[in-house]
C-alpha cells in the first residue's frame, strides 16, 4: 500500500517548487503569526535547510523558513510568554513557536540547530570534510559537528505556578 505524497511548497516569489516528502523531522507546533501576532497551530516539515509549515500534514505548505539564513535557534519561554517555546532568528525576522511539551521543544531545537549547522560554511562532518551544502550566514563562526547537543543551562525558567509568563 503506497502513501499519498504531500504536495510541494511553491515559493510565490520565485515560482520554485520544493519537495516536502521524506522529511527529516515533522510534527505540530504553534507559531505566532507575523501580522496579527496571534498563535496558530501548524504542521512543520524539516527537510534539508528548509522548514516548511502547513495547516495539516496533507496540505501543501503555505510558508517556509530558509534555515541557511538563520543565525540562532534557542529557548524563548520568557520572550514568548509561553511554556515550551523557542525562537528561530534570521537577520530579518524572529519566528516564535511553542511545542506541546518540553521533549518536543528540545527535539525541535536540536533538529533545527543541526540543520542550521549543516548549511553553515563552518560545518565539518565526522570524517573531517567541509560541508558540501555550505550556506550563507548560518550558525556563526564556531566549528561544530553533528555530535553536539543543544544545552540550555539557564536557570531563568521556572515551572512555578507563580510565574506569570507561562500558559494557563
Amino acid at each position: 500500500m503506497s502513501r499519498l505524497a504531500r504536495p510541494p511548497y511553491i515559493d510565490t516569489t520565485t515560482g520554485i517548487a520544493y519537495d516536502t516528502d521524506k522529511a527529516e523531522f515533522e510534527g505540530y507546533l504553534t507559531k505566532q503569526s507575523m501580522w496579527l501576532r496571534d498563535w496558530r497551530r501548524r504542521y512543520f516539515i524539516l527537510k534539508g535547510s528548509r522548514l516548511f509549515f502547513a495547516k495539516t500534514p496533507y496540505e501543501a505548505p503555505h510558508g517556509m523558513i530558509d534555515l541557511s539564513r538563520c543565525t540562532t535557534v534557542k529557548s524563548a519561554d520568557l520572550k514568548a510568554h509561553k511554556k515550551n517555546s523557542f525562537e528561530i532568528s534570521t537577520p530579518d525576522t524572529t519566528y516564535l513557536l511553542y511545542a506541546d511539551d518540553e521533549k518536543a521543544k528540545d527535539d525541535w531545537i536540536g533538529s533545527v540547530g543541526r540543520a542550521i549547522v549543516r548549511c553553515s560554511s563552518t560545518y565539518v562532518s565526522k570524517g573531517g570534510q567541509p560541508s558540501q551544502g555550505g550556506g550563507g550566514g548560518g550558525a556563526g563562526n564556531n566549528l561544530a559537528t553533528m555530535d553536539e547537543d543543544y544545552d540550555d543551562d539557564s536557570s531563568d525558567y521556572s515551572n512555578s505556578s507563580n510565574n506569570p509568563y507561562f500558559n494557563d
